[in-house]
């Protein structure tokens, strides 16, 4: 919404400064997003009066023009408007003059004629937005004058209206709100309430989209274009003159925010009716382009046509033109969800929609008319009927509000006396009464008792609520705890080079089959939207290994992915969170998951399974590491081995994260002893990791993995049997530890791995 400065401040007391109003405005809660200066005209601009027009002997679009600028010599100018004639005052721009950033004006040849200088429009000027033509002056404006003494700039500034305040989509809504945040004097009559009479037979309404509408006719106009003034105004917000009609009810809307239209009587057959359009219907509308019609558009209709989109555009048949003599002014109030859906649906909005869609004023609508007919009257002569007819009923009931001035203190935390709320409520437009205050019928965002506490603080000013320390924050809850978990996973894992996939939920049985899982136990969507989204997905291997394949198709060597998401079960617990990995590509082994397991959960155990495959479990914490079937890999184009694991993880996402223990670094050296176990070949590692650090040997500090051998000959060794080399590590955090120290911790490790496991041991 634009608002021009000159033009508010006939209604209200303004601040001081353009800035200052700003400032108001946006404490107030509208957003002030732009600021301009329209008026500012260039030096070497001047009044021109247009002494002859001559066809150019070069270009059929072009005419050859003798001015008068007030120097005593003409200059001839070449131009290529239409809308002039001999005797015509314009603005014309003297060589020398700069209209824009690289549009400097001189002297020179067009088409082989000379031309010295520029008549010019309103947009050229800087004076409007839109403008078709050059700008006719007053027929008393001085020869020779400069222009810029005859336009005053004016600051515009554009607000950003939010949709639960229509109210401000007007000059006297804007006005009222300045009254109401600076207690400044409001300089608006109230508008006149014309005569009604029902309007019976001649307007119908036949949908409740339209529950009110009104008509009043005026006879006898002169179609023409409009005084200086009023094409100003319009041109302040952005709109371009048409002729006195039309501007008259576009100056109405600005002024009041309600939308009215002109029809050409004489163009409407029969009475006016308020419909859905029938089906194949078309409207050519006053933009000159053509809409079909369906059966869900409110359209106004004659006896035999629509005639205009209701709330939104008029008919390019029954518009106002220069041959039209009588009109039927229209003022109505249509259902905002009705206009709103329209207007999407058809990509139209107008001034007229944009304003219905946020719900005008009901009591505006008869008030609105009247203030046209006045206008229209005033510029384009005629008589208007006595009566306004009327159809339907005013869809605003009075409002009530009950409210409590000791709740509103206690809800806002702030100390405003009872007469200063009363005083804010009054300057709002509120009426006191025995039951509370009545809202007036054009601030539709009032409904409760709420709302009239933040209208005290938003014109008080939000600087009255004292500040206060706040207090502590509340306990983390389960709910953050889970995400806070899943948040530490996931960068953990992307630290090891591992990127997140997110596959959908939903599976087909042929994705599970090519995947390599039973859908026996997969949950059976009821009403699918597709083939592909038959089932929930048991387990996340199908999408993951999806992603994979698109990865390898890509030319990716090496994929590393993860994914952490719901898994879905009709026994047992119907909804687990799931973790998912899958590696392939240069050094991608179940090692390699098994560490990048170990990393990102912390402390959990690996047993191994029958084949390639360890069971991972810790405390909340249940599933696998394997490579999968070489098939399956191939299937979906990995050239090498993968290597996938599927953890649930739901307890350990719910369980606290042990807190961080910082140690200094050791000051003294380990000693590091290798010892060899002879021991069968289904002992699983695991195992012997076990009974090692079971020991619970003086100083042992980790154990770790060396050297397998075994010999399939049995040259060397016995097939049954396998030699396992592990390297022990011990340290004192005090002191260097003796020889004889880490001797006898050995012997007892070896006396317990001999008891544990049976073990033999060489060297």
């Amino acid at each position: 919404m634009k608002i021009s400065l000159s033009w508010l401040a006939e209604y209200a007391d303004l601040p001081e400064s353009a800035d200052a109003l700003a400032d108001l405005l946006t404490a107030g809660g509208t957003e002030v997003v732009g600021r301009m200066v329209r008026g500012e005209v260039p030096d070497n601009v001047v009044v021109a009066q247009i002494l002859s027009s001559e066809q150019h002997p070069n270009a059929d679009r072009l005419s050859v023009c003798r001015v008068d600028d007030g120097s005593g010599q003409p200059r001839q100018i070449v131009c290529g408007a239409k809308n002039y004639k001999v005797g015509d005052k314009v603005p014309l721009a003297l060589p020398g003059a700069v209209l824009g950033p690289d549009f400097k004006i001189k002297s020179g040849k067009l088409r082989g004629v000379v031309s010295d200088g520029m008549m010019c429009s309103a947009k050229e000027l800087g004076l409007a937005e839109d403008a078709e033509g050059l700008l006719i002056l007053p027929h008393d404006a001085p020869v020779g004058k400069a222009m810029k003494d005859l336009v005053r700039p004016d600051a515009v500034l554009e607000l950003e209206v939010t949709p639960n305040r229509p109210d401000l989509l007007c000059y006297r809504g804007v006005a009222r709100e300045i009254a109401a945040l600076s207690n400044a004097q409001l300089r608006m009559a109230p508008l006149l309430i014309p005569p009604v009479k029902p309007a019976g037979s001649t307007v119908r309404l036949e949908n409740d989209g339209c529950p009110y509408y009104t008509a009043r006719v005026i006879r006898g106009v002169k179609i023409g274009p409009s005084p200086q003034w009023l094409a100003d105004r319009l041109a302040s917000a952005g709109l371009r003159p048409i002729n006195n009609i039309v501007d008259v009810t576009n100056y109405v809307l600005l002024e009041t925010g309600q939308p009215l239209h002109a029809f050409d009587l004489g163009k409407l057959s029969g009475a006016i009716v308020v419909r859905n359009a029938a089906p194949g219907e078309k409207l050519k509308t006053l933009d000159g382009g053509e809409i079909l019609l369906r059966d869900t558009d409110l359209v106004i209709a004659d006896q035999g046509k629509p005639v205009a989109l209701a709330g939104a555009i008029g008919g390019l048949e029954t518009g106002v033109t220069e041959a039209t003599t009588d009109i039927l002014l229209e003022s109505a109030w249509f259902q905002p969800a009705r206009i709103r859906k329209t207007a999407r649906e058809l990509g139209l909005q107008t001034d007229s929609s944009y304003r219905f869609e946020r719900r005008v004023d009901p009591a505006g609508v008869l008030a609105a008319s009247c203030r046209a007919v006045e206008l229209i009257i005033s510029l384009a002569g005629g008589s208007a009927d006595t009566d306004t007819l009327v159809a339907g009923d005013d869809p605003s009931p009075v409002r009530v509000i009950s409210f409590d001035p000791a709740r509103c203190r206690a809800l806002l935390g702030a100390e405003i006396a009872d007469a200063e709320m009363d005083a804010i409520f009054h300057r709002l437009g509120l009426v006191k009464s025995s039951a509370g205050w009545t809202i007036p019928s054009f601030r539709p965002d009032l409904a409760r008792p709420v709302d009239l506490a933040e209208e005290v603080i938003r014109v008080a000013g939000i600087e009255r609520v004292p500040s206060r320390l706040r207090g502590f924050p509340a306990p983390m809850s389960g709910a953050d705890l889970r995400h806070d978990n899943a948040e530490r996973l996931r960068e953990r894992l992307r630290a090891q080079g591992f990127s997140e996939a997110r596959t959908s939920h939903f599976v087909s049985p042929e994705g599970l089959q090519r995947a390599g899982v039973a859908a026996e136990g997969a949950v059976r969507i009821a009403n699918p939207l597709g083939a592909d989204q038959a089932l929930l997905r048991p387990v996340l291997l199908p999408g993951l290994l999806e992603a994979l394949a698109r990865n390898m198709r890509h030319g990716a060597g090496s994929v590393r992915l993860f994914e952490l998401g719901t898994v879905f079960q009709l026994t047992g617990v119907e909804e687990r969170t799931a973790l998912a990995l899958v590696c392939t590509g240069q050094g991608s082994d179940l090692f390699d998951l098994k560490g990048a397991i170990r990393e990102a959960l912390g402390d959990v155990e690996f047993a191994p399974e029958t084949g390639l495959a360890l069971r991972v479990s810790a405390r909340g914490v249940d599933g696998f590491i394997r490579r999968l079937p070489r098939v399956l890999a191939e299937s979906h184009d990995a050239k090498e081995a993968v290597h996938y694991a599927e953890l649930v993880i739901d307890g350990w996402l719910q369980s606290a994260v042990p807190a961080i223990r910082v140690r200094p670094l050791p000051r003294f050296p380990a000693v590091e002893r290798d010892l060899s176990l002879l021991l069968p070949r289904a002992t699983p590692y695991a195992a012997i990791d076990r009974a090692l650090v079971g020991a619970k040997a003086p100083h042992l500090q980790s154990v770790g993995l060396k050297d397998v051998f075994v010999d399939q000959s049995g040259a060397k060794l016995a097939p049954d049997l396998r030699s396992v080399t592990v390297t022990l590590t011990f340290r004192d955090e005090a002191r260097t530890l003796t020889s004889d120290e880490v001797d006898r911790a050995v012997e007892t490790l070896r006396d317990h791995a001999k008891a544990e496991l049976g073990a033999v041991f060489r060297g």
